[in-house]
C-alpha cells in the first residue's frame, strides 16, 4: 500500500516537471484544448493514467492525444509508444497521435480529430 502512494506520488511529481518543459507544439495544443475550448469537453495536461503521463487527456470523452517530437521516430522509442498506446487502449482510452510538425502547421486538424471522435462516442 505504501509502494503505492510512493508510485503515485512520483508520477505527479513527474507530470509537474512536464508541464514546466512543454515543447512549443504542446503550448499551442495547450491553448486550444484548455478551459473546454473543444466543445466543452475538459482535458488535462501531462495527465497521470495509470503508470503512463499523456500528454493531453480528456476524461469524458476517455481520449488520449500525444505530440510527438522527433525522438519518436526512433525504433526503441516507437516500440514503447506502441506498448503504451496498448496499455492505454486496454483501459479503455483512444489514443490519438500527432507529430511536433502537423501540430505546428495545422493545429486545428486535431480540434477536428478530437469532435469526431466526440461525434463517435455520443452515436
Amino acid at each position: 500500500r505504501e509502494l503505492r502512494w510512493v508510485m503515485t506520488i512520483r508520477r505527479i511529481t513527474q507530470a509537474r516537471s512536464l508541464r514546466q518543459r512543454s515543447s512549443l507544439a504542446e503550448q499551442k495544443v495547450w491553448a486550444l484544448l484548455r478551459g473546454g475550448r473543444i466543445d466543452g469537453y475538459k482535458f488535462r495536461r501531462q495527465h497521470p493514467i495509470g503508470r503512463y503521463v499523456a500528454d493531453f487527456a480528456c476524461e469524458p470523452l476517455r481520449l488520449v492525444i500525444e505530440i510527438d517530437g522527433g525522438v519518436h521516430q526512433l525504433d526503441d522509442v516507437a516500440v514503447r509508444d506502441h506498448i503504451r498506446q496498448v496499455d492505454l487502449e486496454a483501459a479503455g482510452w483512444t489514443v490519438i497521435r500527432f507529430t511536433n510538425d502537423a501540430a505546428l502547421a495545422d493545429p486545428h486538424q486535431i480540434v477536428t480529430a478530437i469532435q469526431a471522435h466526440a461525434r463517435l462516442i455520443r452515436s
